[in-house]
């Protein structure tokens, strides 16, 4: 049955993570089931979008029980396109790890928990129950708990350990939200929650309870004032964890936002939404502040990861189909090129032995190919035509001006200009001008090793943006089906 594609991208890490432990001492193995696995998942999910485009939603019911008393897994256009793209970072940070993780962390697990943190991902997505998005939430969060604390450098334990209780306190709260929501309407099926909330009298309560899941998942995506854990905790990891994090975690948390906020918590948009709207602009103003004035190249680009976010929720706060789409679009090009910049300042860090743009200088000589990489990844950020990021925030900042929200649209412009100006100043700090000596420990570093996973994801960066057709017509198709909720509550609801 075609439906069972579904639990394959949560089955196949699983798989690989389980064999791994009995191959503890065999890391060429252990590389190789990885690899195995995260391939054959950026292809399911590929065949899954193009299913999902000529035959609608796919939900498959385990233990064949009807919603809402069996687990179910549910694949929209939304969900199939998160797992499809997140799948190729998750490659592309895999194949990075191979070269640059070392010997140490691979000893202590880390290729396990590597798997154990996509099962936690991809369940998040392709759940359609919210508990169950809860226990995918904690795979998730353990399995990132050890990634981030491996190699034991003193700044990694002090931000894990923040990291840590920032998360604790997150899950009791989500905890809590999920039990008041259950008290109220008897069920946690997302499908079947949308169906019975509009049955409540009281609707504030269901406001109240939005807003804690708002608060939940906007710690989960680092939203305004909620962002203040992630520059330090994404900073201090190697930078393959810090890329996989920054691409991949920090998204989750906005999906999560983006599908219960379309779904389930519309009742009262004029309230829920316009909240939305404002977190969004700060979190966009607030969050290119970072960027502007920091003068490490690692870190200005997680200081980007807050900025970003903010585009996104600002197209679930204005709540058109038009403006969702930009959101979703938006979301799909930056978990690609924020990774890939990521990555490109590990490469530098190996290079030269440092992420100080005070010490970096003419690097574009010796290494034009790693500083054209960035350049046009930089670009593709700040959403300079024709690349990924124009299409995006053309699509967001016309669907605030076509309900006249000008404010919002000029928000976004003028941090697109900041972030223009951030990305400037890294090329011209650490590939203009005059070369500066590189350390002698790392002089001849083969830097080209490193180059494989990188090159595919500025290609995509370039695609989708001189050839945005095919996944526009996919991203408006999950925006019809979010802004549209009986498609999917007809899809997992079975009715005999």
């Amino acid at each position: 049955m075609i439906n069972t594609l579904i639990i394959y991208p949560v089955l196949l890490p699983l798989a690989a993570a389980i064999l791994m432990m009995l191959f503890l001492k065999n890391i060429k193995i252990q590389k190789a089931l990885g690899l195995i696995a995260s391939i054959a998942v950026t292809v399911l999910s590929f065949y899954m979008i193009s299913i999902i485009s000529s035959q609608g939603i796919l939900v498959y019911h385990l233990g064949d029980w009807a919603p809402p008393y069996g687990i179910v897994f549910v694949a929209d256009m939304f969900s199939a396109l998160m797992v499809a793209f997140s799948s190729i970072v998750a490659l592309a940070c895999l194949v990075f790890s191979f070269k640059t993780i070392g010997e140490g962390m691979e000893k202590h697990f880390y290729y396990v928990f590597y798997q154990l943190l996509l099962v936690g991902v991809y369940g998040s997505f392709l759940t359609g129950d919210l508990f169950n998005m809860f226990v995918f939430f904690e795979i998730m969060l353990l399995s990132s708990f050890v990634m981030i604390v491996l190699g034991g450098k003193p700044g990694q334990l002090r931000e894990t350990f923040k990291y840590v209780v920032i998360n604790i306190l997150s899950s009791v709260l989500f905890l809590a939200a999920l039990a008041m929501l259950y008290g109220v309407l008897g069920t946690l099926n997302m499908a079947d929650a949308a169906m019975k909330v509009a049955e409540v009298e009281n609707q504030g309560i269901i406001t109240l309870i939005g807003m804690m899941f708002f608060i939940v998942f906007g710690l989960k995506a680092s939203v305004f004032p909620l962002y203040f854990w992630l520059p330090n905790s994404y900073f201090q990891p190697p930078a393959v964890i810090s890329a996989l994090f920054g691409g991949i975690l920090t998204k989750v948390g906005v999906y999560a936002l983006i599908r219960v906020f379309t779904l389930i918590f519309i009742h009262d948009a004029g309230y829920t939404h316009n909240i939305i709207l404002i977190v969004a602009g700060l979190t966009m103003a607030i969050g290119i502040l970072g960027p502007v004035c920091q003068m490490d190249f690692k870190r200005i680009l997680v200081y980007h990861i807050i900025s970003q976010v903010g585009y996104m929720i600002m197209g679930l706060g204005l709540f058109t189909v038009f403006a969702v789409a930009g959101a979703i679009y938006h979301l799909i090009h930056n978990i690609i090129v924020k990774s890939c910049l990521i990555l490109i300042s590990g490469v530098t860090e190996k290079i030269t032995g440092t992420t100080d743009l005070t010490k970096m200088g003419g690097l574009l000589g010796k290494f034009p190919v790693v500083g054209w990489s960035f350049f046009i990844a930089g670009l593709a950020l700040a959403g300079v035509p024709p690349l990924s990021g124009f299409i995006s925030k053309f699509i967001l900042i016309r669907g605030g001006l076509e309900i006249e929200h000008y404010i919002i649209s000029a928000v976004a412009l003028a941090v697109g200009v900041l972030t223009l100006f951030s990305m400037m100043k890294i090329f011209i700090y650490a590939f203009w001008g005059q070369e500066k000596e590189i350390p002698k420990e790392h002089q001849g570093y083969n830097y080209k090793a490193l180059l494989p996973p990188i090159i595919p994801m500025i290609a995509l960066a370039i695609l989708l943006g001189v050839g945005a057709e095919w996944l526009l017509v996919h991203v408006f198709t999950a925006a019809e089906q979010l802004m549209n909720p009986e498609i999917y509550i007809n899809a997992v609801i079975v009715k005999e």
